[in-house]
């Protein structure tokens, strides 16, 4: 197993994939995902695990927390973590394809899976896309669905595979919710500072403006909800989180200012 070697430009895209798809807790040398990519990059798992440590060393949310990682960064971890910020789009596929390629999995046939560990059930993920008819339009929804999965396995890892206002540990029933609008905001699709992991009832009305976040995070229940109150299902989902702070995720903390807007722009206030 080589030792020492300089890391190339792919293998640094697949370490921030990595990083940005594994719970903040399995970055460590014994997770058996780590293990396996290790092995086909020619790296041993200690190697690998430090990079992603590294890389945990230049978040933000990390530093602001007090959490320091590793301060054994290279030039070239502080240049694909200024990369990835920067192009979370075109990143997060082209990271996710070096991925499937050195797993040898089939980009158009992988199912999205909740996190990277070989022990979860794949689950598939249908992707709201017109039915391909000609060769561009089948690459661009092979793109558009490894980009999915790109998204929906960094948001749900930065909350551990739990909404952020029930703390519903289900996968199957959890969704990598945009902030800003899918369609309107295509630049940051697979930016997982745009992403919240939530139940689908609480997705639902997020998505549709009936609930939102304040300035501090905590819940805000709309007018529109309240006005098919007394509800017991609307109690129990909706109500009884009201003015509770959100569960934080561990890492991509949710931008401000796209929080911002979807209280101005999507929330609807009457």
């Amino acid at each position: 197993m080589a030792s020492g070697k300089r890391w190339k430009y792919d293998e640094l895209m697949i370490a921030m994939n990595l990083y940005c798809k594994l719970p903040f807790g399995q970055l460590h040398r014994g997770n058996p995902l780590i293990n396996e990519v290790a092995d086909k990059l020619g790296r041993t798992p200690s190697s690998l695990s430090m990079k992603l440590c590294n890389l945990a060393s230049l978040d933000p949310y990390h530093k602001e927390r007090g959490i320091k990682g590793l301060s054994s960064t290279s030039k070239g971890d502080r240049e694909i973590w200024a990369a990835f910020n920067a192009d979370w789009e075109g990143l997060g596929i082209a990271s996710e394809e070096r991925l499937q390629q050195l797993l040898s999995e089939e980009p158009a046939k992988s199912p999205v899976t909740d996190t990277l560990s070989p022990k979860k059930k794949p689950q598939s993920v249908t992707m709201p896309v017109v039915i391909p008819t000609g060769p561009t339009e089948k690459m661009l929804t092979i793109k558009a669905r490894i980009g999915q999965r790109f998204f929906r396995q960094s948001v749900l890892a930065s909350y551990n595979v739990r909404c952020c206002v029930t703390g519903n540990p289900v996968p199957e029933l959890l969704v990598a919710s945009h902030i800003l609008p899918w369609g309107s905001h295509p630049e940051h699709r697979l930016n997982p500072h745009n992403g919240l992991c939530l139940a689908q009832t609480q997705d639902a009305a997020f998505d549709r403006g009936l609930i939102t976040f304040d300035e501090d995070f905590r819940l805000v229940v709309g007018l529109r909800l309240k006005k098919f109150l007394p509800d017991e299902a609307l109690d129990r989902n909706f109500l009884v989180y009201e003015g509770k702070p959100m569960k934080m995720p561990d890492k991509f903390l949710p931008e401000n200012e796209f929080m911002r807007k979807h209280r101005d722009e999507v929330f609807q206030r009457i």
